[in-house]
């Protein structure tokens, strides 16, 4: 699963790098995304449970992070978890990079885009087998991309 995402990418298609790091003025970034997606991706926002389409997306295909293209997650990586944001169980290696969130008065796992640094989510110990883990993302961080 982890080594065998690059089948399901758009024929065609060669996506960024992580190593070919993105870095934009903030100006840049609101050029680019949607206030949504600023909020979120720049800001370390969190979108309202149950508002992303791609919550319910079960085409085959990859997952991107919005503000850089850099592909994370494919969808046999993805299950239903009920919380209202798409979920994952892994992610692409590499793709991610994660630090301690402190913000709320407990802590948390947070992780970014490795290629932009673009905020996507959270990751939790109470997601299925086999990693036990539930990255929750947020949909507006994310582009879906379908298998050609």
């Amino acid at each position: 699963m982890q080594t065998g995402w690059r089948k399901l990418l758009p024929a065609g298609l060669s996506p960024p790098d992580a190593t070919d790091k993105l870095e934009l003025s903030d100006e840049q970034w609101r050029e680019r995304l949607t206030q949504a997606q600023f909020k979120v991706l720049r800001d370390d926002g969190t979108e309202r449970a149950f508002t992303s389409p791609l919550n319910d997306e079960k085409r085959a295909g990859i997952f991107t992070c919005a503000g850089c293209e850099l592909p994370l997650f494919s969808s046999a990586m993805k299950y239903d978890s009920g919380t209202g944001w798409p979920s994952f169980f892994t992610s692409i290696p590499g793709a991610v990079q994660t630090r301690r969130d402190y913000r709320y008065g407990w802590t948390r796992v947070e992780y970014h885009c490795a290629r932009c640094g673009g905020h996507q989510g959270h990751v939790f110990d109470d997601g299925p087998a086999p990693t036990r883990q539930r990255w929750c993302n947020n949909g507006v961080a994310l582009q879906f991309l379908a298998a050609s």
